[in-house]
């Protein structure tokens, strides 16, 4: 290859930048500068071990050369030439500021002063391209570290723990955690784009701003944005998302209402329930307009009664497993196994524990539903100041369903179904949830379609402003909903 040519590609090369295989690509042009010039080179990093070596420098003739490497790394001399037996040897550093590399080339004949200059030119080109592939590397570490990072601020958040969110960023704390309230926007898009989009925004210190973007750990097409709702209007992030959701129509999302950030599991839940009903609204945008959950409404003292002896025999299980479990019903287990950097078979292993220990199945939705109200209730405070409950026998969950409160919540709830066009969709629903949410038996046992029931889930979502299609809160919600229209009548 003529010398101009050589050279053209060299910049043609810088410009393309690295490729994936960045020890290829170096020995690629060291390989064809051999060819060209008859000349061996190698590129000798800072500790003085060797980078890259083309055939005709071993050890021996670095080993010959490392007093004169020290002197070249140490920043003494910024070039030599010398001899290494037969060989010709010339060693230039590549990089005056520390860490510095140094280019060694040898041949036996003298070097030409062209093939001095290529040489540097190709080792120059080399040490740019490998700097910035481990700057790309290093840049990505730190961008999926800065990730984790948010992601453990969030489920210290999700835990209403907004102290640890706090010591986890120490030095560094994100804007958000000095917010009175926020929002949550939950972005369903797909998963490259939630990344490009979280990265877009990210900001030095790995935040965004007054923000704060995670990928959903359980869901792969989530994007979770935490915004404050300090009343300076909604023109940063909450506009952006709202933009993307208008030019893009694989996208949609959803709103929580205001929340303290000790409640942002409820923000979360909010969102999540609102995502449901955007999909199914023309702009794929939707606020959340829930009802209080039925844990809140319950008469405190029974419930929490009814809560601590339903969960008393899991006491004894390790921390881990009830946590487990509290995220197993909420989200899938695939989901549980990534967020807590553990196998699928493990998270299984912790629910069959749970399920020994209360004589329970979980694949049964009323079982989860019933498991998932009582760990909500047993995280409500004690009424009256935390008084002491009485020594008095636990109510049954029958009981607390029976109360005036849990009909007035689940009237509420199931309300849009007293309209005309939508009473269609009680036999779907409750065959659904007899038949454990299972879209393909509840089916056959309707003789209808598959597409038409998950149709039918589809139109619920959108009335009910809950989650039916993901397992989680709104499923349960309408287990109690049915359960209490049940007992009432």
């Amino acid at each position: 290859m003529p010398t101009p040519q050589l050279l053209d590609d060299l910049l043609r090369q810088l410009r393309l930048g690295t490729s994936a295989d960045i020890e290829a690509e170096s020995r690629r042009l060291a390989d064809r500068l051999r060819r060209q010039v008859g000349a061996d080179i190698a590129l000798v990093n800072a500790e003085g071990d060797i980078e890259l070596a083309t055939a005709g420098i071993t050890g021996d003739v670095l080993a010959a050369l490392r007093p004169v490497l020290a002197d070249l790394v140490g920043g003494r001399l910024a070039a030599a030439a010398t001899q290494a037996g037969d060989l010709h040897v010339r060693c230039e550093v590549l990089r005056r500021d520390p860490p510095r590399s140094v280019l060694v080339v040898a041949a036996p004949p003298p070097l030409t002063r062209e093939a001095i200059t290529l040489a540097s030119h190709t080792g120059t080109v080399i040490d740019a391209l490998r700097r910035v592939h481990r700057a790309d590397e290093l840049a990505h570490r730190y961008n999926h570290a800065a990730g984790r990072l948010r992601v453990a601020v969030f489920m210290a958040l999700m835990a209403g723990d907004v102290t640890l969110a706090r010591r986890m960023t120490v030095g560094s704390v994100p804007p958000v955690l000095d917010a009175e309230s926020i929002r949550i926007h939950l972005l369903h898009c797909p998963p490259p784009d939630r990344d490009r989009i979280a990265e877009k925004y990210q900001d030095a210190s790995g935040y965004h701003g007054r923000n704060l973007m995670l990928r959903c750990p359980a869901y792969d097409s989530h994007l979770i944005c935490l915004v404050p709702d300090d009343g300076e209007g909604d023109g940063g992030l909450g506009a952006l998302l709202r933009s993307l959701v208008c030019d893009e129509p694989r996208y949609a999302l959803g709103l929580s209402e205001p929340q303290s950030l000790q409640a942002t599991a409820d923000a979360y839940e909010q969102a999540r329930h609102a995502l449901a009903a955007a999909r199914h609204t023309p702009d794929r945008t939707a606020h959340y307009h829930g009802h209080a959950p039925l844990a809140r409404l319950l008469p405190r003292s029974q419930a929490l009664a009814w809560a601590r002896a339903f969960l008393a025999p899991i006491g004894a299980l390790p921390r881990l497993t009830v946590d487990v479990t509290r995220l197993a019903l909420n989200f899938p287990r695939s989901g549980v196994a990534r967020l807590l950097g553990i196998s699928r078979n493990t998270v299984t292993a912790h629910l069959r524990r749970v399920e020994e220990t209360l004589g329970l199945d979980l694949h049964d939705v009323h079982t989860r539903a019933d498991l998932t109200l009582a760990m909500t209730v047993a995280g409500l405070p004690d009424p009256d100041g935390g008084v002491p409950l009485g020594t008095d026998p636990p109510p049954s969950l029958e009981v607390l369903l029976a109360t005036e409160e849990a009909a007035t919540w689940a009237r509420s709830f199931l309300r849009p179904l007293d309209d005309d066009a939508h009473r269609h969709l009680v036999p779907t629903l409750r065959t659904w949830i007899e038949c454990d949410t299972d879209a393909q038996r509840t089916a056959r046992t309707l003789d209808m379609s598959r597409t038409t029931v998950r149709a039918h889930l589809r139109t619920a979502e959108r009335l009910f402003n809950r989650d039916l299609l993901a397992p989680g809160p709104g499923t349960h919600d309408l287990v109690h909903a049915l359960r209490v229209t049940d007992c009432a009548s």
